[in-house]
C-alpha cells in the first residue's frame, strides 16, 4: 500500500545548530521540518544502554509491523475511505506524529527504560494478538455466511432445497423404499430419462419426477430399495450427474436450513462490526506505543552516540506525494553534510577494499531511521 508519509527521523547534536540549515537549505529548504520532542528519561549503566539499544531496534520493528497488520485487516473489511480510521488520539495520523508528545499521565518518567519497555511493549503486543484472534474469527463467520449463502443461491447442484422440496415428493416412513435427489445437468437430461431406471435393480419405474430447474439443472427425484441406494449414486455419478446425498428429508433439518442464512449472515455482520471497532482502537493504541518505542530509542542511541549530559535535538523530516521520489536524495545530503560525526573510520569506509564486508552498510554515522507511516 502507497505510505500516507515517509520520515527520516534524525538527532544530532545541538552544537551543529542543526536546525537552521535543515529548514533554509536541505533539499532546497523545501522538506517540511518538525521537531521531535524527547523528555530526559532514567538513564542507567552504559551496558544497559546498548542491550535496550538492541531491545528497541527489534521493538521498533515488531509495533511497525504491527501497525501495518492491523491497517491491511481494516482496509479488507471496512467499506469507507480508509483515513477515515488512520486517527491517534482522535488526529490524524500526520497530525499526531508531527506534535508527538510523551505521554508522562500514563508512562511516568521517574521509571527506568527498562520498565517503560516493557509496559509500552506489553499493552501494544496484546492488542496486536487481540486483533489477530478477531480477524480469525471474522474471517470463519464471513466463510460460514458464504457457505450459507452458497446453498441459498447457488445452482441446484449446491443449493440448499428447504424452500424447494414439498412432502410429497418423498416416499417417508417406508422400510424398505427411499427417494433420491438427483441434479442433472441440461445438457444429460436425455441420457437421465433415458437411463435411470436401469442403473441397478429395484428402482421405480417411471418414478422419476422432476421438481425443479435453472439455467444449469434440473432436479428429479428418483425411488428405489433402499439396499441399491448407493449403487443407484454410484452409478449416477458415473453419469456426471448430482446425486444431492447432502440433504435428508427432515423437518427438523428443513427449519434449520431456514433459519442458518440468517443466521450466519447476523454472525458474520457482528464479527465485522466487532473487529472494527477492536481494530480502529488498536491502530490509535499501537501506533502511540510504537512512537513512544522510537522516542526512547532515538533518545538511547543520541546518548551512545554524542555521550553525556544528554545535548542532542531530534527532528522529523517529512515527505508526501510527489515529494517522496526525493526521499534518498535527501538522505544523502544529511550524511554529506553531518558525516564527519561519524569519525574518519566512517568517511573512510567506502575504501576498505576486502575489508568492506566487515563494515555494518546500515550504520549512519550520526542517528538517522526511516519510519513510513500508512
Amino acid at each position: 500500500m502507497d505510505p500516507l508519509a515517509k520520515y527520516l527521523v534524525v538527532s544530532l547534536p545541538q552544537s551543529t545548530d542543526a536546525k537552521t540549515w535543515l529548514e533554509r537549505s536541505l533539499n532546497g529548504g523545501k522538506c517540511p521540518i518538525s521537531q521531535f520532542k524527547l523528555p530526559d528519561f532514567q538513564i542507567g549503566t552504559l551496558d544497559s544502554l546498548v542491550q535496550q539499544s538492541e531491545e528497541l531496534a527489534k521493538l521498533d520493528q515488531q509495533l511497525g509491523t504491527s501497525v501495518s497488520k492491523v491497517v491491511d485487516v481494516l482496509d479488507s473489511v471496512n467499506e469507507n475511505s480508509s483515513s477515515s480510521y488512520r486517527l491517534v488520539n482522535n488526529k490524524p495520523v500526520i497530525n499526531y506524529t508531527e506534535s508527538f508528545q510523551w505521554n508522562s499521565s500514563k508512562y511516568r518518567l521517574d521509571k527506568p527504560i527498562s520498565e517503560l519497555l516493557k509496559v509500552i511493549s506489553d499493552e501494544a503486543l496484546t492488542l496486536d494478538n487481540d486483533v489477530r484472534a478477531s480477524y480469525q474469527q471474522y474471517q470463519n463467520a464471513k466463510s460460514n455466511f458464504l457457505a450459507a449463502d452458497r446453498k441459498k443461491n447457488g445452482d441446484l447442484s449446491i443449493k440448499s432445497l428447504h424452500e424447494i422440496v414439498k412432502p410429497e415428493h418423498f416416499v417417508l416412513d417406508s422400510e424398505h423404499l427411499t427417494t433420491i435427489l438427483i441434479a442433472v445437468p441440461k445438457n444429460l437430461i436425455g441420457d437421465f430419462k433415458n437411463s435411470y431406471e436401469t442403473l441397478t435393480e429395484f428402482i421405480i419405474p417411471r418414478s422419476a419426477n422432476e421438481i425443479a430447474k435453472d439455467s444449469e439443472f434440473s432436479l428429479f427425484t428418483v425411488t428405489l430399495f433402499k439396499k441399491y441406494q448407493q449403487d443407484f449414486i454410484t452409478a449416477s455419478r458415473e453419469h456426471k450427474w448430482h446425486p444431492r446425498t447432502d440433504f435428508t428429508y427432515s423437518e427438523e433439518t428443513l427449519n434449520n436450513l431456514r433459519k442458518e442464512f440468517d443466521l450466519t449472515k447476523a454472525t458474520e455482520s457482528k464479527s465485522r462490526n466487532d473487529l472494527l471497532r477492536l481494530a480502529k482502537t488498536a491502530y490509535s493504541e499501537i501506533y502511540t506505543a510504537w512512537f513512544h518505542i522510537k522516542s526512547i530509542r532515538i533518545y538511547v542511541e543520541s546518548v551512545l552516540r554524542y555521550g553525556l549530559p544528554p545535548q542532542f535535538d531530534a527532528f522529523l523530516i517529512k515527505f508526501t506525494d510527489s515529494g517522496l521520489k526525493n526521499f534518498d536524495k535527501t538522505k544523502k545530503e544529511l550524511i554529506e553534510k553531518f558525516g564527519y560525526l561519524g569519525g574518519d573510520g566512517f568517511s573512510n569506509k567506502s575504501n576498505l577494499h576486502e575489508y568492506a564486508s566487515l563494515v555494518d552498510t546500515d550504520y549512519e554515522p550520526f542517528v538517522l531511521y526511516d519510519s513510513e507511516i500508512i
